[in-house]
Parts: structure tokens; C-alpha cells; sequence
């Protein structure tokens, strides 16, 4: 069976469309892409500061003392206590007490001191109970997730969601964030290491992070869908090919 020329020409450049369609694929898959594998690096973290308290926030607060009847169980809320419009908390024996703008340290150690008054070595725990972050577009698991720490990052936000699909743009993920009555949209490349550097590493509370479709899920409903068709037609062509020669023989 003789291949004249022609044919195995094009042969040659169906193969090398293929391949070439497969790692024009790939090469926006890989994460954090500059990173220095062939050695050990130790980077200082200098881009995480702890979360703030912001109004529309419920504090969870407990408060333990050598003189406990004077902290009562009725006058604990456990659904939290909101920090209100003004940037204040209601207390038992304190009453109205600044919250915004503190960190969960800070309060504890305010309002440790204002209960020191009434409580013998009052000592308090603070932390903010809807601290939750949404994970949205083509993730695995789009959904609102609660956060129970102070400390959680893009990667981790994204690993709660099950990861990127296949299809989600790594190189253009969109974080929304609310500042002080304002809004910012930040764009991130989960293919350059320079995330771990930047100051939107570390998420806040009711961070949004929506990862955009590749054009090809929306033009053919899939990414596999174009990988199946364009094997097929390689495959149709080799049997043409083959079919040709045969014919010709």
C-alpha cells in the first residue's frame, strides 16, 4: 500500500493540529506557574493583617470569671450580639461599647477591662460568627461558605468549593469586596505565584470570588466535547487517508 505525498502531508499537520490544540489547553491549566520548583524557598509572610469588626457583624462572646454569678447564663446571647449602623455592641454590665474597627483581639482586651469593674479576673473570648465567604461560576461546588477562623486564603476559598473546573479561567478570577461602604473588584491569576504576595491573598468577611467560563464550555457546551471532536475528525481523516490509498493501490 503506497501514501503518495499529498496524503501524508496531511496526516502530518491533522497530528500537529491536534497536538497542538491539547497544549494550548494545558498551558493555562497549571497553578502558580512561577514558582521556583528545583529549590527549597522560605518567603516572609508580610501580607496577612487579622480581620477588623465591621458593622452588620455578630460577635460570639463568652466571658469566664473567679465570681461566674455575676456573668449570668440569661444574660448571654447566643445567637451573638450584632454590632449595630453606629459600630456598637450592647453588654451586660457595660452597655453600649465601640466594636467597629477593633480586631476580636483588641475587643477582648476592652471589654476585659471595662468588666474588671464588676467581675473578678474577667477573662474573654471574641470572635465573629458570620464570617462567610461565596465562591460562584464555574467551580465545582458553587456555594456560601462559613468560615470559622479568622484566616483563609484564595486557595483555601477555592478548595471548599471543590476547585476550578477545567473550563474556569485561572488567569482572570474576580474577587468583590465591600470596604468601608465601597466596592472593589480585584482580577487574580491563580497561574502566577505573585498571589501569595498580594494583599487580597487572605479573604475578608463577605468576599465574593467568581471564576469566569473558557469561551469554548459557552461556543460548545464543554471542553471535552471539542477534545472529542477534534479526535474524531483526526480519526476521520486518517481513514480517509487510508481509504484513498487503497483505492488507489
Amino acid at each position: 500500500m503506497n501514501i503518495n505525498n499529498r496524503t501524508l502531508l496531511l496526516l502530518i499537520l491533522s497530528i500537529t493540529f491536534l497536538a497542538a490544540s491539547s497544549c494550548n489547553s494545558y498551558k493555562n491549566i497549571p497553578y502558580f506557574q512561577n514558582v521556583n520548583r528545583s529549590n527549597t524557598v522560605n518567603e516572609k509572610i508580610d501580607n496577612y493583617s487579622p480581620l477588623t469588626i465591621q458593622k452588620q457583624d455578630i460577635l460570639g462572646i463568652t466571658v469566664t470569671s473567679l465570681n461566674p454569678d455575676a456573668w449570668k447564663d440569661d444574660s448571654v446571647k447566643p445567637n451573638g450580639y450584632l454590632v449595630d449602623m453606629n459600630g456598637n455592641i450592647q453588654l451586660p454590665l457595660v452597655g453600649s461599647m465601640k466594636a467597629e474597627g477593633f480586631t476580636t483581639n483588641d475587643l477582648q482586651q476592652q471589654i476585659a477591662s471595662k468588666l474588671a469593674t464588676y467581675l473578678k479576673e474577667p477573662s474573654v473570648n471574641v470572635r465573629i460568627m458570620n464570617f462567610k465567604i461565596s465562591v460562584i461560576g464555574d467551580v465545582a461546588h458553587p456555594n456560601v461558605y462559613q468560615i470559622l477562623n479568622e484566616r483563609v486564603t484564595v486557595p483555601e476559598a477555592l478548595g471548599l468549593a471543590g476547585d476550578l473546573n477545567i473550563t474556569g479561567l485561572r488567569n482572570n478570577v474576580l474577587l468583590i469586596r465591600e470596604v468601608n461602604g465601597n466596592r472593589q473588584y480585584v482580577n487574580i491569576d491563580l497561574t502566577s505565584a505573585d498571589l501569595f504576595k498580594s494583599p487580597y491573598y487572605y479573604l475578608k468577611n463577605n468576599d465574593v470570588i467568581y471564576v469566569q467560563p473558557d469561551k469554548t464550555k459557552s461556543n460548545s457546551g464543554d471542553r471535552s466535547y471539542r477534545t472529542i471532536s477534534l479526535v474524531l475528525g483526526a480519526l476521520s481523516l486518517v481513514a480517509t487517508i487510508v481509504l484513498t490509498a487503497v483505492v488507489n493501490k
